[in-house]
């Protein structure tokens, strides 16, 4: 089971004095585990709660998902559900959701970066923030198959992250495991 103890451990052990987004990032996380009742709620809004990412990578290749709701290239990632025993596993959990991509077994995969973001609402949900945690995975071969919540997925090279207009925070996480 998840305890925020656990999450507040995992969330220190990130350390890039070189990204200064990612460490105030890091610290809105350690405030929301403090504070808030129930961080981990999808349903907790003021000021939000916890989601997990996967950097999904096979060789310089990362996998990436065209979000439905947000109409653009993201990396595969989510809410934490109540049955995640540790926070990675939300991650992997919803990057085989979203992606059927099949992940090498990691008891504890590397946390690559924290980030902070604003969700817009859709009418059902207010604007609230995710307080987003990273984490690297290796693929085990490069199938894939879309979700409901995709349009499309695509394995990206560095060379190609502008072109699909990756966020630069997918780009600092992503240097800091490959380069």
């Amino acid at each position: 089971m998840i305890t925020t103890a656990s999450v507040q451990a995992t969330a220190r052990s990130f350390d890039d004095t070189r990204d200064g987004h990612a460490l105030k990032s890091q610290e809105l996380l350690l405030q929301l585990l403090d504070c808030a009742s129930d961080p981990f709620s999808r349903f907790q809004y003021n000021p939000g709660h916890v989601t997990c990412t996967g950097l999904v990578l096979a060789g310089e290749m990362c996998l990436i998902v065209h979000h439905r709701r947000l109409d653009r290239w993201l990396l595969p990632g989510g809410h934490v559900e109540p049955e995640d025993p540790e926070i990675w596993d939300a991650a992997r959990r919803e990057v085989i959701e979203e992606t059927g991509a099949e992940l090498l077994p990691d008891t504890a995969p590397l946390l690559v970066s924290i980030d902070v973001h604003g969700i817009p609402s859709n009418g059902r949900e207010p604007y609230h923030l995710h307080y987003d945690l990273l984490f690297a995975f290796q693929a085990v071969s490069g199938f894939t198959r879309v979700s409901h919540e995709s349009k499309g997925l695509a394995w990206c090279r560095p060379s190609e992250f502008d072109s699909y207009a990756l966020p630069y925070n997918i780009r600092r996480a992503y240097r800091r495991v490959l380069l």
